[in-house]
């Protein structure tokens, strides 16, 4: 008889366990502080605020992809408009910089590699926020109110419901009489 453990079945592709789910947060937490308390020389970095929205691990845990969207990126008039691709490049260039501040502040035994990325989820968003807007789509999702209690479609398209008249007799009934008590 062996004393291995049974092993656990194997995950699915594309799957994120919970321990890379925490293990993320952690790094996100802790990226921020760095980035927060350590200044980063460069021009492309000067004045600017980011904000890490995500952190994907690997399941080994040892590369992460770091999304980021600069502070007020999305409004044409900001001094980050149209500069995203630099700031992007220039998070990259400091990586290495930014991992060894990192391991200062987790407790893991690798610090992941990082990699940054724009985080186009926002850009996504307003997208789909302006096609929402849009009065032709207004027009195909509007719904009317619904009928009062009591009308519905389900009498229109069956016809006559119970207590209803029919157009050549009497009111139809949901069930058959009763027969009178008393025996008769």
């Amino acid at each position: 008889m062996s004393n291995r453990k049974p092993r656990k079945p194997a995950a699915k592709a594309g799957t994120v366990s919970q321990r890379q789910l925490r293990a993320s947060e952690m790094i996100r937490h802790a990226l921020v502080e760095v980035m927060r308390e350590n200044e980063i020389r460069d021009e492309a970095l000067i004045g600017v605020s980011v904000t890490v929205t995500e952190v994907r691990l690997s399941p080994d845990l040892k590369h992460a992809t770091c999304f980021v969207e600069p502070l007020g990126a999305g409004i044409e008039t900001s001094d980050t408009a149209g500069h995203i691709d630099e700031i992007v490049k220039a998070l990259n260039v400091h990586a290495k910089f930014l991992r060894g501040a990192l391991g200062r502040h987790i407790d893991m035994r690798f610090t992941p590699d990082l990699r940054f990325r724009h985080d186009e989820s926002f850009a996504a968003a307003e997208r789909l926020n302006r096609l929402l807007d849009d009065p032709r789509v207004r027009a195909d999702s509007f719904v009317p109110n619904p009928p009062p209690s009591g009308e519905g479609d389900r009498e229109a398209v069956e016809g006559a419901g119970p207590g209803h008249s029919t157009p050549d007799g009497p009111p139809l009934s949901a069930s058959p009489p009763l027969p009178p008590k008393g025996g008769e």
